[in-house]
């Protein structure tokens, strides 16, 4: 049997976003979608590609209990035939509504099923979904895959888990690769920073209007860029000012169109002013940036202004340093969209940034490193008691998450957890970019389990 041959099944319960991904896979809006649950009814088929992977993809109805004489009992009885039927199946949570006792009850029945499944928690995008997601390490059916079946993120990610499953060769390009699909970026600051005037340097054409006035862009515009081979998709968004002084419908709705741009992207360039640094405003977009878990470059515009250049980015590097410590190490580069200056330099953070961003540190790799840190620095005794770190892991990248099982999670010190994220930061080189930390009670979750993808 080929890849092609192979049948997937997409399962869950209902409104979870099993059409949207089944739609995704194949194309096309095949299946109808809804916010009101139990719109699919029969299973569907379609000719499913992901990347260079092909296959049969198979929607089925939302899985609840129900009898079987019923409508949802026999809609319930179809979806137990595709997974029957099928070689593998996708289960598929709702990362923002977390874990259901009906998401555990059919996590029995697909493991009992006996077949590979591959967990995802969908609709992931954004800090909304972090909780659920790693409530889904307890269904006890492998590492879950984050993803916005909507949005298109973390497919890469789904790609190498069904070519497991199936029995297809990993892909050859490396996760982070910006070789393939054109990178988000968007390019935000206050009003006047000079981030029209940066984009059509970028670009080589007036595109986009500018002028001495603040305030002159009001919707994320999206403009290709092409540098060295690489294709990037770049959104001038509007200045974004204090909340207090955002003023009348139309500002407020260019302000909100950032904000979604931001969300939406994978690289954001943050425009400073370069003879005004690191404003109050800059700082809360920079925390704004870093809370949506974005890769984040610094483009300090107006370079051209600038004397004392060697002094000034000496100072403005501490100043980075001591007013942006939750994404330490950030680059920071001097431009001149007036004249062109470091525009070569931007792009190589760019790309840096993103691929930082992208990256998977191995389990065991990281492990055999929290031992050495356990060994220096252990964690403190708190009311008497020892709190034990057991293991590690990446639930995910863009932007790197890290899983820490351990003993007492509720009462590690903050200082203690900031210490293990700066330490992650500096000895695996991932400076830049927001890392999340989250603590789970209980041992290694894999401790005495067949590890493989799909095993229970």
């Amino acid at each position: 049997m080929t890849a092609r041959e192979s049948k997937v099944a997409i399962i869950g319960r209902p409104n979870v976003g099993k059409s949207t991904l089944f739609n995704r896979l194949v194309g096309r809006k095949i299946a109808l979608v809804d916010d009101l649950p139990g719109v699919t009814r029969d299973r569907r088929e379609g000719e499913a590609r992901l990347h260079d992977l092909e296959f049969i993809a198979i929607d089925t109805a939302g899985l609840e209990e129900a009898t079987s004489d019923s409508l949802a009992g026999r809609m319930v009885a179809q979806t137990r035939a595709a997974i029957e039927d099928a070689d593998a199946s996708i289960f598929v949570i709702d990362a923002r509504a977390g874990v259901t006792p009906v998401d555990a009850h059919f996590a029995t029945l697909l493991r009992e099923a006996g077949k590979p499944v591959i967990l995802v928690a969908n609709k992931a995008e954004g800090r909304a979904g972090e909780s659920g997601f790693l409530d889904a390490y307890s269904l006890g059916i492998g590492e879950p895959i984050a993803i916005s079946a909507e949005h298109g993120e973390g497919m890469g990610d789904l790609r190498d888990a069904l070519a497991a499953a199936i029995g297809v060769p990993k892909d050859e390009e490396e996760p982070g690769d910006v070789a393939g699909k054109p990178v988000q970026i968007a390019v935000v600051g206050r009003p006047n920073a000079g981030k029209s005037t940066l984009i059509n340097r970028l670009i080589g054409e007036e595109r986009l209007l500018t002028g001495p006035e603040a305030g002159i862009t009001r919707d994320s515009i999206a403009v290709d860029w092409r540098w060295r081979d690489l294709h990037f998709r770049v959104f001038d968004t509007a200045g974004m000012r204090r909340k207090a002084r955002v003023e009348g419908k139309l500002e407020k709705l260019a302000v909100g169109d950032a904000l979604r741009a931001i969300r939406y992207a994978e690289v954001v360039i943050l425009t400073l002013d370069a003879t005004i640094p690191f404003e109050k405003q800059d700082l809360q977009i920079a925390d704004l940036v870093e809370t949506e878990g974005r890769a984040i470059v610094i483009a300090l515009d107006k370079w051209d202004l600038i004397e004392d250049r060697q002094l000034k980015i000496k100072e403005l590097r501490e100043e980075a340093e001591r007013l942006l410590p939750q994404i330490r190490g950030v680059a920071l580069v001097p431009v001149s969209g007036l004249t062109g200056e470091g525009i070569d330099r931007l792009a190589q953070a760019i790309v840096a940034a993103y691929e930082i961003w992208n990256r998977r540190l191995p389990t065991a790799k990281l492990n055999q490193w929290l031992a050495g840190i356990i060994e220096h620095h252990p964690p403190p005794a708190v009311s008497g008691r020892r709190i034990k770190l057991r293991y590690l892991t990446q639930a995910k990248a863009r932007p790197p998450s890290f899983v820490a099982f351990c003993s007492r999670p509720e009462a590690l010190p903050e200082a203690w957890k900031r210490y293990l994220v700066n330490a992650l930061r500096e000895d695996f080189k991932l400076p830049g970019v927001p890392i999340r930390l989250f603590l789970r009670k209980g041992e290694n979750p894999y401790e005495g389990k067949d590890r493989k993808r799909g095993r229970g």
